[in-house]
């Protein structure tokens, strides 16, 4: 008999499962991450993680909703699916187990990831006022869906908060333990969708807006994602700018983090004007660059970002001084420097010192969610109890929007 019966999940499951392992699943517009957990003692035994391949069926989520709805949305689920499984069976194997030990996977993902995962059309997301049609946290059979685990594993997701605030805006607000929380924090998970919330124990407004991919190393010319041969991080040192290259490398392109900072050092040096224009196309090498272009797209990025921040001050009814911790979620958080940050207007210089990298706090609060069903059925009520700001439908927004432009 086992020492340490697994909680919450049915006995019959386990009888042929010596040592159980559960899964939790971040299923990003641009990547997967997928965590392995020993069910026994909570341990994390294996991280793995990939590009999303939905990606060759467009950018974002509009284009891979659209093509969900033109053609057919199974296409999408079972791409997913299928990488899904990839790194469920790599994690296994790193760690000489099983991949049909999982007895449950919990995963996460913003609204769009959610519905072609679960096969869920997508019409009234693309539309407005961009509906979810299954708010609710889902409990299906893992094998409904292919995932190649024990044969009565269970799939749980987390659920939706509304609009294109989804369940990975839900497992953030679990791992940040924002319903604990006297002071205000504002939290933002930057990717693709720019998703934030605005909150503590007592009331939260979520948001979410189209931040493009200027942040994660694509649509700019030479950019690319944090690996070696990128430029991470431009500074200005005795009036010259310079930079670092990840793996002290020759560069080979300009990451997200890279291309924040070079834009406040080129503002900060007059090679850049606070309208966004360069003086001329600023060259590190001669094959790595920023050009105009690259410029824009992190303007809107930004304006984008920043606008959001904007509203859901306001309709908070706060000021900027009144935030006492900003947690920055996601891959490009660990790397961003708040200085340059808040030098460009991504967000309000009062709160330069109140940022703080939260790491993949969607994928944190899917972990808790997997260890214990106490914890998944609270966030139920986190997100009924998180109000959604619907940004495309705000008055404000447009003006706002257009303010933030200037760096």
């Amino acid at each position: 008999m086992r020492k340490n019966p697994i909680p919450f999940v049915d006995q019959d499951i386990l009888e042929d499962v010596e040592e159980p392992l559960l899964a939790a699943v971040d299923l990003g517009s641009t990547s997967i991450v997928v965590y392995l957990l020993d069910a026994c003692s909570g341990r994390q035994l294996s991280l793995r993680s990939m590009q999303n391949p939905q990606k060759k069926y467009g950018a974002d989520v509009v284009m891979r909703s659209s093509y969900a709805l033109e053609h057919s949305a199974k296409v999408l689920s079972r791409c997913a699916g299928d990488a899904v499984n990839i790194l469920l069976r790599e994690a296994a194997r790193e760690c000489q187990r099983s991949s049909e030990d999982i007895v449950r996977i919990v995963m996460a993902g913003n609204t769009c990831m959610h519905h072609l995962f679960l096969n869920i059309p997508t019409d009234t997301l693309v539309v407005a006022p961009h509906r979810p049609r299954v708010l609710d946290g889902v409990k299906r059979k893992a094998l409904d869906f292919g995932l190649m685990v024990h044969p009565e594993a269970e799939l749980w997701w987390l659920p939706n908060i509304g609009g294109f605030v989804g369940a990975d805006m839900t497992g953030c607000i679990l791992a940040a333990g924002l319903d604990t929380k006297e002071e205000l924090v504002l939290l933002v998970d930057i990717g693709t969708n720019a998703e934030m919330v605005l909150g503590n124990c007592r009331r939260r407004i979520a948001c979410s807006t189209a931040a493009g991919q200027a942040f994660e190393g694509s649509s700019v010319l030479c950019g690319m994602r944090g690996s070696d041969g990128a430029i991470d991080r431009v500074y200005v040192e005795e009036g010259q700018i310079r930079y670092h290259v990840i793996g002290e490398t020759d560069p080979v392109g300009i990451c997200g983090s890279g291309l924040l900072d070079a834009a406040a050092c080129l503002l900060k040096t007059g090679h850049m004007d606070e309208t966004g224009r360069l003086r001329k196309t600023w060259h590190f090498t001669s094959k790595v660059v920023i050009t105009q272009s690259d410029i824009q797209e992190l303007q809107l990025a930004k304006a984008a970002i920043a606008a959001g921040i904007r509203l859901l001050c306001s309709h908070y009814g706060i000021g900027f001084d009144d935030i006492r911790e900003v947690q920055l979620a996601g891959a490009f958080g660990n790397d961003m420097d708040p200085s340059s940050a808040c030098a460009i207007g991504l967000f309000p210089a009062e709160l330069e010192e109140r940022i703080r990298p939260v790491g993949n706090a969607a994928g944190e609060g899917a972990k808790i969610a997997a260890l214990d069903i106490r914890e998944y059925e609270k966030c139920s009520r986190l997100a009924r109890e998180t109000e959604c700001l619907d940004l495309a439908r705000d008055a404000d927004f447009p003006d706002i929007f257009i303010e933030e432009l200037m760096f």
